[in-house]
C-alpha cells in the first residue's frame, strides 16, 4: 500500500469521470472545502449505509458550502445505478486504475473470510479550500462517521 498524506499535506490532484456526467478534478474545486470519501464497493451494505448517511445530512454539508465526492474503482455505469437506487445527488467519481486510491494511499491488500486480496480501505478526507488536507479519517466506521466529518467541516465553512 502506498503511503497516505498527512493532515497539512497539500491533497494529491484527481481528474475523474462522475456519475453525474463529464468529470470532476480536484482543480476545479479550489476555494471549496471538499469532502473526499473512498469506499470499496457500489451497493454493499458497509458502503450504502455510508453513503445515504451522506445523503440525508446533504442540506447541512451544503451549508457549510462543502463538496461531496465518493469515489471507488467502480465504473460510471455502476456508479450511476448505485446513485439512482439510493438517491445520491452528490458524484461518485470512477477510479478504475486505482491511481488516485494509491496517491491517497488507500488501496492496498485487504482480508476478507480469510482470503487476501487488493481493494480499497474505507478512507475519507477532508481538503480545505486551498487544496490542503485538513482532516483524515484513515479506517472509518460507518456509523456517526458523516456527523464526524461534518463536525470537522464547519470551522472550514
Amino acid at each position: 500500500m502506498s503511503s497516505m498524506p498527512a493532515e497539512g499535506d497539500p491533497a494529491p490532484p484527481f481528474d475523474l469521470e462522475a456519475s453525474t456526467g463529464g468529470r470532476i478534478s480536484l482543480k476545479s474545486l479550489k476555494g471549496k472545502p471538499v469532502v473526499l470519501y473512498f469506499y470499496p464497493k457500489d451497493d454493499t451494505p458497509g458502503c450504502t449505509a455510508e453513503a445515504c448517511a451522506f445523503r440525508d445530512m446533504a442540506p447541512l454539508y451544503e451549508f457549510t458550502g462543502a463538496v461531496v465526492l465518493g469515489v471507488s474503482p467502480d465504473d460510471v455505469p455502476s456508479h450511476k445505478k448505485f446513485a439512482e437506487k439510493y438517491g445520491l445527488k452528490f458524484p461518485l467519481l470512477s477510479d478504475p486504475d486505482h491511481a488516485v486510491c494509491e496517491a491517497y494511499g488507500v488501496w492496498g491488500e485487504k482480508k476478507n473470510y480469510g482470503k487476501t486480496y487488493m481493494g480499497v480501505t474505507r478512507a475519507t478526507f477532508v481538503i480545505d479550500s486551498d487544496g490542503d488536507i485538513n482532516r483524515i479519517w484513515p479506517k472509518v466506521k460507518v456509523e456517526g462517521h458523516a456527523d464526524e466529518v461534518l463536525a470537522a467541516l464547519r470551522p472550514l465553512a
